[in-house]
């Protein structure tokens, strides 16, 4: 596990504040506008969760959702904390609304 030593957001917001790598990777962090993300991997897929803003609890549940995305692993050296940090980064800028039915 590694803990971001410098809390600032970069330009465009994005900070990682825990990631772990290997074959278990996972994390979170925020992006600029208040939202806060983590990743993890499923199967053969780095998954990136975006929470909305302002969560109720310590730990968003489904509902908190408000965008997914997913990225195929065979692009990303899992043991390199940079080439995680970077296909994170590229996810969340990518990641697509989630659709709720009934809302």
């Amino acid at each position: 596990m590694t803990l971001a030593m410098d809390r600032d957001a970069s330009l465009d917001g994005f900070v990682l504040e825990d990631i772990i790598t290997g074959v278990h990777a996972s994390g979170y962090g925020q992006v600029g506008d208040g939202r806060t993300f983590s990743f993890h991997l499923e199967r053969l897929w780095l998954v990136v969760e975006v929470y909305r803003p302002r969560l109720r609890g310590l730990v968003p549940s489904n509902d908190d959702i408000v965008a997914m995305a997913t990225r195929k692993l065979t692009d990303i050296d899992l043991t390199d904390e940079r080439s995680m940090t970077a296909a994170v980064r590229d996810a969340v800028a990518g990641a697509r609304p989630v659709a709720r039915n009934g809302r």
